[in-house]
């Protein structure tokens, strides 16, 4: 029997919106959050099946720039949840909401994980990405957060505007020297209707972006960090068990305006709207996954991983050979793919074009009869 194993709560409130920020989100409004928790406690209770979970997540927009009124009401709510004795609990902060109160009123609440969205220390950068960065409040406060929180995520974009491969390397600098547990890093991608895509913001070309991202890797492989999925790293054992639920293709709860979900074989995504969301109008879109769909999103998550994924695994889960349905060899000839202790990934310095590679091994299923 499949059971859940995570839950995403998506929190579409935020105090001030970034230049580049595509996620659902609005700005915050006191009485407008009141009425969207109690959307959030109706969905939550009418789907929730008293399964043991491992994982929460709570992310956003900001979760972290809730009143303590309606952070109480939200973790109210949460209660409700039961978990397993190794569970991961993370919450979304913003460095400028992280206070002493805040940090204790999250650890007595069950969060045992921060993810601190810094993004660059370069203030600079404040103007352009529509975001307050003071580089020295910003190491305050994760060296405060350190003393409460062993298990730290920090947010790390690069591919900023014009953003020099020297600028990048004095972030992680600094993010080094922080020492947290988990990095997640994120080139900077303009969509069209953002900020920077209505200003006519382009991208870093390729060439520089690839030279980032292996800059990235390597410093941060040198200094402890194991380089386990396409843009996270992690010091041994600090993994995140939320994200690998999905890199697994394993199922989890979406709840609250623009999170999505997977349930039951059953994909679907809420409503991005906050309104409609909390007048009762939740999910927009369900798919029940076939078995083919199944095995190529298997394929599609697990390739995101740097182990890749496990032949044998893969035929306890579907009861299919893999080379049955994949015609793989040649990308392994042409060094697109790598295999290892009867794991099929993509070598390391072709990660950063993964994306292409994923789609053409996509591309040689054969449909199963």
């Amino acid at each position: 029997m499949i059971m859940v194993k995570g839950c995403y709560i998506h929190i579409p409130f935020c105090k001030n919106i970034c230049s580049y920020c595509d996620f659902c989100k609005n700005y915050y409004n006191e009485d407008v959050v009141k009425s969207y928790l109690k959307a959030l406690r109706r969905e939550i209770n009418y789907n929730y099946k008293n399964e043991v979970l491992k994982t929460i997540y709570i992310g956003g927009g900001t979760p972290s720039c809730l009143s303590k009124k309606n952070l109480d009401f939200l973790f109210d709510i949460i209660n409700i949840f039961n978990l397993s004795n190794d569970y991961e609990f993370t919450f979304e902060c913003n460095y400028d909401d992280i206070t002493e109160n805040l940090l204790v009123f999250l650890k007595n609440n069950r969060v045992n994980r921060l993810s601190i969205g810094i993004q660059t220390f370069n203030e600079k950068y404040t103007k352009v990405l529509n975001r307050n960065i003071n580089k020295n409040e910003m190491i305050e406060k994760i060296k405060l957060s350190k003393r409460y929180f062993e298990n730290i995520n920090i947010d790390l974009m690069y591919a900023l505007p014009n953003q020099s491969l020297m600028e990048l390397e004095e972030d992680l600098k600094e993010l080094i020297e922080l020492d947290v547990k988990h990095i997640s890093t994120y080139a900077l991608i303009i969509e069209k209707h953002t900020k920077l895509g209505l200003d006519n913001i382009e991208e870093l070309d390729e060439d520089t972006q690839n030279k980032m991202y292996y800059k990235i890797a390597d410093k941060l492989k040198v200094n402890g960090y194991n380089h386990y999925e396409l843009s996270n790293f992690s010091k041994k054992g600090y993994e995140s068990k939320h994200n690998l639920t999905y890199w697994k293709n394993e199922e989890y709860y979406g709840f609250g305006a623009g999170a999505s979900g997977f349930v039951d074989g059953i994909r679907y995504d809420n409503t991005k709207s906050v309104i409609n969301y909390i007048n009762g109008k939740t999910r927009i879109y369900e798919e029940k996954m076939s078995f083919d769909q199944m095995i190529k999103d298997e394929v599609m998550l697990s390739l995101r991983k740097t182990d890749g994924i496990n032949i044998n695994t893969f035929y306890e889960k579907y009861k299919v050979e893999f080379k049955k349905v994949f015609n793989y060899n040649k990308m392994i000839d042409q060094k697109l793919l790598s295999t290892k202790d009867n794991n099929l990934y993509i070598p390391y310095d072709k990660l950063f074009i993964s994306n292409e590679i994923i789609i053409r091994l996509l591309d040689s299923y054969i449909l199963n009869d």
